[in-house]
Parts: structure tokens; sequence; C-alpha cells
């Protein structure tokens, strides 16, 4: 009677074909557009201060001052539309996949020291299965692994995680992972990355904080506790130090009285810092990218941006990487479902990681490390599996509803 009379009066409409009906008639789909927009103005804004830095380099190297820029351009470009594809699908397949990828990471890093495996710059971290363009580091595929994978048994395991033997396997799965990225690639930077994020997630998802706080006190300690007896027993030289990793440690402690013996590259990028001042010499104008900061476009390309730019151009990239956080963020709050919630968060702690552990190097906050600005260094095998994670955030973006 209600609803003929309400037919009557014109309160009730006609649905349309295809019109959501009962408690989904008033919620839309939502996309972030604004993570597509801010991933595009980092890739662009790093395209041209990759041009700007390698371009002497890639014409004294390769004869061409385009080498470095038009590979980076192609990938990039290629990626994009890849991250825009795989955005379209539904990221809950990762749930069943994650497994498979974690061993498939395991394995090409596991190839990394046989023949396969490709030296560079004295690193012996990338594979090679034919072509130049088919070569790529495997330790990238492990962070995917570990993002996708630690979520999926985070979710098995449940209520359970509270016990400690749950802890200690979540552990021990995402410490293969990086320590096979440390012994199997020699990448310690990267395994570093890898354990963050598995301790960060497992910290995400469980309910006390009693014992990540015990254990981040007590691993503090031990670092202070190391680096005060290196600076003690080792200071007066690092020339008869074998290992380059206590090498670097040194030259971190003290960088200008050990120029000679690996503090060269930091001093010349923390040089081009001061040189740069506020407002910065003017794009292209750099006088460090041409020899005296070594390989600039890799992971030292942010104290070439302070030059050319100035603090102000450091400052400004800094906020496009805070807003880019700010969007996965809000993804992952708004995540369907605590999968694609942990997935966005395993990768906003990984750019997050990545972009801190990048400037503190060229500030000389901590020691070398070899890490890349995320979207702005030089690097392929970067900026396709970074695509890759920005594809797997928008999808996850794609199944979020809002009520209108």
């Amino acid at each position: 009677m209600a609803l003929n009379m309400a037919k009557k009066a014109g309160t009730v409409k006609k649905r349309k074909k295809g019109q959501p009906v009962g408690r989904f008639a008033n919620r839309v789909r939502y996309y972030d557009f604004n993570l597509v927009a801010v991933v595009l103005l980092l890739t662009c804004f790093g395209l041209v201060m990759l041009y700007s830095t390698s371009s002497y380099l890639a014409q004294v190297k390769r004869g061409s001052d385009m080498a470095y820029f038009g590979k980076q351009a192609l990938i990039s470009a290629v990626s994009i539309g890849f991250a825009l594809w795989l955005s379209r699908f539904d990221y809950h397949v990762l749930f069943h996949l994650s497994p498979f990828i974690y061993v498939a990471a395991m394995f090409l890093m596991c190839l990394v020291p046989t023949p396969l495996g490709v030296t560079v710059n004295g690193a012996k971290r990338w594979l090679k299965f034919g072509p130049s363009w088919t070569q790529f580091q495997p330790s990238e595929i492990a962070k995917i692994a570990v993002i996708t994978f630690i979520p999926c048994l985070i979710i098995k395991i449940g209520r359970k995680i509270k016990q400690w033997q749950s802890m200690v396997l979540l552990l021990a799965v995402g410490g293969v992972l990086a320590l096979g990225a440390f012994l199997l690639t020699d990448n310690l930077s990267t395994g570093i990355i890898i354990g963050a994020i598995t301790v960060l997630l497992i910290f995400m998802a469980h309910p006390k904080m009693k014992p990540f706080l015990i254990g981040g006190a007590i691993l503090g300690g031990v670092l202070v506790t190391v680096i005060v007896i290196l600076h003690m027993t080792l200071g007066s030289g690092v020339g008869n130090i074998e290992d380059f990793r206590l090498r670097r440690i040194m030259v971190w402690l003290q960088p200008e009285h050990y120029s000679k013996d690996g503090g060269y590259q930091i001093m010349q990028a923390l040089y081009a810092i001061g040189s740069g001042g506020f407002f910065g010499k003017g794009l292209g104008n750099s006088v460090q990218k041409l020899g005296p900061v070594p390989e600039a476009q890799n992971d030292m390309i942010f104290s070439i941006i302070c030059e050319e730019l100035g603090v102000f151009g450091g400052m400004i990239v800094l906020a496009l990487f805070g807003y880019l956080l700010y969007r996965l963020f809000f993804i992952a709050q708004n995540a369907p479902d605590l999968y694609g919630s942990m997935i966005v968060s395993g990768i906003f702690f990984h750019i997050a990681l990545q972009v801190i552990l990048n400037i503190c190097v060229v500030i000389n906050l901590i020691p070398t490390t070899g890490i890349t600005l995320p979207f702005v260094s030089y690097g392929g095998t970067s900026i396709l599996f970074l695509m890759i994670e920005m594809g797997i955030a928008l999808s996850v973006s794609k199944q979020i509803k809002f009520e209108t």
C-alpha cells in the first residue's frame, strides 16, 4: 500500500538498467587518480634530472648525451603503461600467487652466483638471460614477494599471531628473503629493507607494542656499541681493513680524514649540496656532476638536485614523496579488506624506507649503502618493479567504495 502511494506521489523512481540496488545503491567505486598524478610528476621530474645529471658522463662514456636518459625514458613509459594495465585486475589473486612469487624470488637469487649472474661496478647482483635488455636484479622481486606473502601468512595465522611461535615463523620467512638478498646477491641494503618491511608488517598486525620496543632498544644499543668500538679500535686508519663494509662505517664516521679511502664521493656530494644554497645554481649548471661525484645519476642524484635547484628544490622533491606516501596511506586506510590494507602498507613502508635511507646517505647520516631514490635515480629494474607496486596499489584503490 505504501509503495503504491509513493508511486502515485512520484517519490519512487524507476531503476535504470545496470544501476546497483539494495545496500550498494548509494555507493560508488573509487580510483586514485591523485596517486597516478604524483607518480607521473615524480617520474617526469626524475627524467629531467637524470638527463641533466648524466648527459656529460653519457657523452664521454657512450658517445651520446641521451644514452642514460633514452633508456630510462623508454623503460619508464613501458612501466607506467604496465602499471595502469595491472591496476585493472583484482589484487586478491596475489593472495594465491604470493607463495609462488616468494619461491620464484628465492630461485632467481640463487642463480646470481652461477654463470648467469652479471657483475656491474664490482658487484654481482644481476641476472641476464640473453640480450642486454633482459638484465635485472632479482632482489627487486624479493621486495614484492615479502610485500605480498607476509600479509597472506598473517591473515592465515589470524589471532595466533599473539603467540611467539607465530612471530618467529613470520620473521623467519622474511629473514630468509633478507639473507638471500645479502648472501646470494651481496646486497646488504636490500636485505635490510626486506627485513624492515617484514618487521613493520608484523608490528602493524600484532596487538602488542612492547616486544617491538624492547627489540628496537636492544638493536639500537648493539649498533651504538659496535660503532663506538670501531671508532676506538680502528680510528687510526682504514687502509688495513679488508671488509669493505667496515671501511664504509669508518669513512662515514670521519669522511674528511679518509677521502682517499672511500670518503671522496660523500664529501663531494656534501660540497654539491652546500654550494647550491637555497635556490641552486640553475638546472644544468652543476659542477659536481662533471666528475667529482662518481656515478651521480644513481644513488647520489639528490645531491645534484640540491646543487642545481637548491634546498628549495630538495624540499619540493620531499614534498612530492610525502604526498605519494599520503595517497598510499589513504588507500591502505580505506581498503576493502585486511589483505588489501596490508599489501599497500607494505608498499608504503618500502617507499618510505628507501627515500629516508637514500637521503640519509647523501647527507652522511648513515654509511653509504647504494640505495637509489625511487622514481628519480637511474635504474631500469628499480623503476619497473616500483611501477608494479603502484599498479597493485591502484588495483586496491579501485575496489574502495564510498557512500554518496
